[in-house]
């Protein structure tokens, strides 16, 4: 019995070899912008001074950098949730 007779030859299953390599290739990323942001991180600790709208504080960089990020992220995911639903509550 020849186990390509039970597979069909036009499977739509990936290959072991290239979901592996999919796989790595992930993690090859992963690891390289965990490292870019580690040595964005560090070249950015000096305090800035931010003006809030009832007084100022000093802050490192990267804190105000990183929830600069977030509230983006989270004004953008709004924004295309409220225009894939039409603009309706």
């Amino acid at each position: 019995m020849s186990t390509s007779a039970q597979i069909p030859s036009g499977a739509s299953k990936p290959k072991p070899d290239k979901r592996k390599r999919r796989v790595q290739a992930r993690s090859v990323v992963a690891i390289t912008l965990a490292v870019l942001i580690t040595l964005f991180a560090v070249r950015n600790l000096e305090d800035v001074k931010v003006h809030w709208i009832v007084g100022t504080s000093e802050t490192p960089l990267i804190i105000v950098i990183v929830v600069s990020a977030i509230v983006g992220g989270v004004l953008a995911l709004y924004a295309e949730r409220r225009r894939r639903s039409g603009g309706r509550k």
